[in-house]
Formats: C-alpha cells, structure tokens, sequence
C-alpha cells in the first residue's frame, strides 16, 4: 500500500493495488437531498424524495433553466437538513448533460461556493462524490458539495429528437430522470462513510447506438467493479449491495455476464438505478431510467436513508457514464463510457 503524498496535507488517502484509494480518515455523508418530477413520483421511490414537482418546468420558462432551478433547490435543501450554509462548504462539484454544463452553471451561479465543474456523463455523481470525498479526507477541505442533474426534456432536446417530432423509442432505449441529488461530505461524524473509490478508465467496444446505453457501459462497470475487488481483495459476498447507475436492464444484464467471465457472480446483490426509479411494468419506460439525475436522486434518497437506518450497512455505489456528444454520434463515432466506484459503509475504516 503507498500512500499519497501531499506537501502540507496531511497523508490519510492511501492507495490499495493500483485503482483503488482507501480513505483512511472515512469522510462522513453529513446531509444528503434529492428532487423530481411527476413521472418520478409515479415511480416506487417516490416516498424516500424529499420534493417531487408536478410541474417539470419547475416555475421556469425553459426545460433548462427547469434543470438549473433544480441543482439550486436541491442544493439548498441538504444544506438546510444538515444545518450548514453556503459559507460552510469548501468546494462545489456539479455537472449535468446539457452542452457545457448549463444545468449546473446557471443553477449554482447563485450560492457562492468555490465550484469545480464536472462532465462524466451519468457518472457524474459517483466522480463528484470521490473528489468530495477525498478533498475532505486529504484535509484540502473541511466539508464539500456533490450536486447532479438531469430532465427528460432537455436531454431529448440535446441528444436525440424534439418531443413533437414523435420518433419512435426501440426498446433497448432508457427514460432520462427529471431529478437532482445533492450530497454533502463532511469530517467523521455520522454514517454513512466513504472508505474508498475506485476511478475507471475510458472503455470503448465499439456500440454506437446512442438508443443503446447500457450496452456501452457494462464494460466499464465490469471493469471497474473487477479492478475494486481485486485491489481490496474482497468479492460480492462482502457487500449488502452493488448498486450500478444506470445500466438499466440491457446494460444489468450484460454486466451480469461480464462479470461472471471474470469469476464473479453478483446476481444477488446487484441492482440499478435505472431499473429501481420507475416502476418497469407500469411506466413505459423501454429498458429503464438514465441521466445524470437518476443514480443521484437514488442514491440521495433511497439508498442514503437506507444506510442511516441501518437496513443497508455496505453499498458499492458505480455510477456509469456514456461519454458521447451530439457531434460525435453525428460523425459515426463509437460511445466510449466510464464507470467510478464509491464504498460507502456504516462502519469506518
């Protein structure tokens, strides 16, 4: 085990095999939050978010500034449930899928904190969350902000067709969640933890059908998933839950496979955000929930209380990212993808 070295920062994050972190100080989920919209509150998780809305323009004139208004308001309520305030964050990690990062740009202008912009796609909160993480553990910080988005209207306006035009939706085709999460890292103090991360690599097998997400994506959860267990020297068996976002149910069942021609059978303990947030037979939701906002608004909700009320005590959170852009499936392109892992655990290191 090395550990990293940081001129005037205390050394704490120590690195296990070669992907693998280890946060020896075990940063602590001090506040969590998460927002959706009608389809979301239609959906089985409904009871576990804090504030559903009706409306999916969110009082604003546009699906963007929707979107931006829901990053703000998110935000705003983990500060509220965790007593903190703007002024007690040290840095801000947000992203969302619109060109540039709009979502979050204009969402955050407002709330004054330091702000590091991210794009990874539907991974975005899995990324923010490690670096929320080990800002806090290497002391660079005393609390950080994770915060995600996505809405269904925007992405299809970006990614695919206008709402009028009708196109037909395949079936291997996933729903973008009109939601947001927001996660807020602190010292140790309250579970659940964060004991370690794993940061994937690019993986590209050469899908280029942008109505077929999860396909691009198995691979780098796969891959990143067999690289912590192989690091930490531990299986499926060591976990209440593997919780994938969002593969939905082509990328799930690929992954299964996968992962089982590397020695691993997580049947039992696996699950994803795309296929937990809608209710799959009632919703018409093809092969599931996507977008930035959906392992967010699961993760920030469902899985979060779930831990401190103690019925999940170890999650491996893997959220996965198709790291496409309109020009790029315009020009042929494959979909190159990414997946990060977070431990999170009611005990700490």
């Amino acid at each position: 085990m090395i550990p990293i070295e940081k001129e005037g920062i205390r050394n704490m994050a120590t690195r296990i095999g070669k992907y693998t972190l280890r946060l020896d100080s075990s940063p602590s989920l001090v506040g969590y939050a998460a927002i959706a919209s009608k389809k979301e509150s239609e959906g089985p998780l409904a009871s576990y978010i804090d504030v559903l809305n009706d409306d999916p323009m969110f009082g604003q004139k546009t699906w963007e500034m929707a979107e931006s208004r829901m990053q703000q308001e998110v935000a705003e309520i983990a500060l509220r449930k965790c007593s903190l305030s703007p002024g007690d964050i040290s840095y801000l990690f947000a992203g969302d899928l619109l060109n540039q990062c709009i979502g979050s740009h204009y969402g955050m202008r407002e709330i004054g904190i330091p702000f590091l912009g991210l794009y990874g796609a539907c991974s975005t909160m899995a990324e923010g969350l490690a670096l929320s993480a080990l800002f806090v553990d290497t002391d660079i910080a005393a609390n950080t902000m994770a915060v995600t988005s996505s809405h269904f209207c925007s992405s299809e306006r970006q990614f695919r067709f206008p709402l009028a035009y009708g196109g037909q939706r395949p079936p291997t085709a996933q729903w973008t969640v009109t939601g947001a999460g927001a996660a807020i890292v602190g010292k140790n103090s309250v579970p659940p933890y964060v004991k370690a991360v794993t940061i994937g690599t690019i993986e590209d097998k050469g899908v280029k059908d942008i109505s077929n997400m999860g396909s691009a994506m198995a691979p780098a959860a796969a891959q990143t998933l067999t690289r912590y267990f192989s690091d930490t020297l531990t299986n499926e068996s060591n976990y209440d839950l593997i919780l994938t976002g969002d593969l939905a149910g082509v990328g799930s069942d690929l992954l299964l496979q996968l992962m089982r021609g590397e020695g691993y059978d997580i049947r039992k303990k696996h699950s994803d955000c795309g296929l937990m947030i809608y209710d799959m037979q009632n919703q018409g939701v093809d092969a599931g929930g996507s977008g930035c906002g959906c392992s967010a608004t699961v993760l920030c909700s469902y899985i979060l209380q779930s831990m401190r009320e103690g019925r999940l005590n170890d999650v491996l959170f893997i959220a996965t990212g198709a790291l496409m852009s309109t020009v790029s499936v315009q020009q042929g392109q494959s979909i190159p993808a990414i997946a990060h892992l977070v431990h999170l655990s009611t005990k700490p290191n």
